[in-house]
């Protein structure tokens, strides 16, 4: 009887290990299995829907009764299953998405993912709240929400215009640099009376320390002849002409590109003054956008208006809000980009951006494919491969660059200290050392008056040791 009862204890130890061994074994719908068979076949489910097929496009085969799926977010998927370790052979399921749904289409699908397929691929962005539902991989591009508005065309005039070819500090430099040119002339031209066959003072009257400081810029627009006589003044004056000539070139040059220069700047820079005009805005249909916009940018649901392609996009912004249109689309920013594309000499990408991890392939949770294919992501990045992806759909300009630049307009730059600082070091070290050269008697006379001042004392200091021995001698015979 014991031993039966030690048998029965036995064996039921046995099958409690073998539950706990099968529970804790990972789970992925099925597939994982096959993992150890080197090989599994994974359901691919993909949205179909109107808009935007460089990313998502389902084309039924009647030859091989199949559909077949084209697009950058496809061709991403394939080029990952290069680099898993195990072979993969796919069932696509198209998930069609009606007209009546509205609103969270893409969350809708990841509902149905953990009962119907194994992973989802398309242009599906990782989002908090989806992540509680599937299991995403690691993004395979950068996105984020931002807004397209139409460009103004004009040129940005005012009573100051004719200030912005130079910079601040290349007006400063100019005024410190003409200041110091004419207190060396001056110092230079100090001692000269009279112009050679001349009886009275037109130079002396042009050099003076009233006048001194606007002397070389009026030199640079007015140049007259026979103004300075010494050689050393004439030569600081022909390094500062040639300063002038091309500072004033690059002046014209920038003046004449900002006067005649179309300058394209956005419409609206900020939410607030779509806001505040009550003006309504587009939103790609069936997207998170339409949280975004309410919860975060606080729009009002009545001004939102949901479009499906690019070309909606374009019929809206060119209608206007006020007839029947829109004043700026939100949508992420790949979607943006491929519009900028096609219309960029029209429209230009503003305002904040809402940030968010990009595009990403869906699993079920706690599948153990989602790391095998996030690994496969980073492999297809580090390889170069996703580059070509990219440039096949969206040209040579990769559509997850930051966009930050975009609002930056066509005006020109006004230049800087920093493109002519070495001009100004040139004349700044002529002027120093022709002053050097021209006042020389100055310092000659100063190191002779050391000179003949060290000579000087050697006697006194020779006297002074002669004495003190002899007086020492009388001293001692008087004792």
């Amino acid at each position: 009887m014991a031993q039966t009862y030690w048998i029965f204890i036995s064996v039921l130890s046995w099958l409690l290990i073998v539950l706990v061994v099968l529970l804790q074994a990972p789970t992925g719908n099925g597939s994982n299995g096959g993992l150890e068979n080197g090989e599994i076949k994974l359901r691919v489910k993909v949205p179909v829907r109107d808009g935007f097929p460089q990313f998502v496009k389902v084309v039924w085969d009647p030859s091989q009764q199949k559909y077949n799926v084209f697009g950058y977010c496809m061709d991403v998927f394939n080029a990952v299953l290069t680099y898993l370790p195990f072979n993969v052979s796919i069932h696509i399921v198209p998930d069609v998405v009606e007209p009546s749904q509205v609103y969270r289409t893409h969350h809708s699908i990841l509902k149905l993912n953990t009962t119907e397929s194994d992973v989802v691929v398309g242009d599906m962005t990782i989002l908090a709240y989806r992540s509680k539902i599937v299991d995403f991989t690691v993004p395979y591009i950068g996105s984020g929400v931002k807004m397209v508005v139409p460009v103004k065309h004009g040129r940005d005039q005012n009573m100051w215009t004719f200030v912005k070819p130079f910079s601040w500090d290349l007006w400063l430099s100019i005024i410190i640099i003409s200041t110091f040119i004419g207190i060396a002339i001056l110092i230079m031209e100090r001692n000269v009376n009279a112009l050679p066959n001349q009886e009275a003072s037109a130079n002396q009257k042009k050099l003076r320390p009233a006048t001194i400081l606007w002397f070389p810029i009026s030199q640079a627009i007015l140049p007259e002849r026979q103004v300075v006589v010494k050689s050393c003044s004439r030569f600081v004056l022909m390094v500062w002409l040639l300063l002038a000539l091309v500072l004033m070139q690059s002046y014209t040059a920038n003046l004449t590109s900002i006067l005649t220069l179309d300058q394209l700047r956005p419409s609206f820079l900020n939410l607030n003054d779509i806001r505040r005009e009550g003006y309504y805005v587009g939103y790609q249909f069936g997207s998170f956008v339409y949280d975004v916009l309410i919860d975060q940018f606080k729009f009002d649901p009545s001004r939102l208006r949901p479009y499906n392609n690019i070309g909606e996009y374009h019929d809206a912004l060119k209608l206007g809000s006020k007839n029947g249109g829109v004043a700026a689309i939100f949508d992420e920013v790949p979607y943006l980009k491929l519009y900028l594309q096609e219309y960029e000499s029209n429209y230009i990408m503003a305002g904040p951006e809402y940030r968010n991890a990009g595009f990403g392939f869906a699993f079920p949770l706690k599948s153990n494919l989602t790391a095998y294919f996030s690994r496969g992501i980073l492999n297809v990045m580090e390889s170069g491969l996703m580059n070509e992806i990219e440039d096949k759909y969206f040209g040579k300009s990769s559509i997850g660059e930051d966009s930050s630049a975009e609002t930056s307009s066509s005006e020109p730059l006004s230049l800087s200290f920093h493109s002519f600082s070495g001009l100004f070091f040139i004349s700044g070290i002529s002027t120093l050392l022709a002053l050097l050269v021209s006042e020389r008697f100055i310092w000659q006379r100063l190191v002779l008056k050391h000179c003949l001042r060290g000579m000087s004392l050697i006697p006194l200091f020779k006297k002074e040791t002669r004495t003190h021995p002899t007086h020492d001698s009388t001293h001692g015979t008087e004792a």
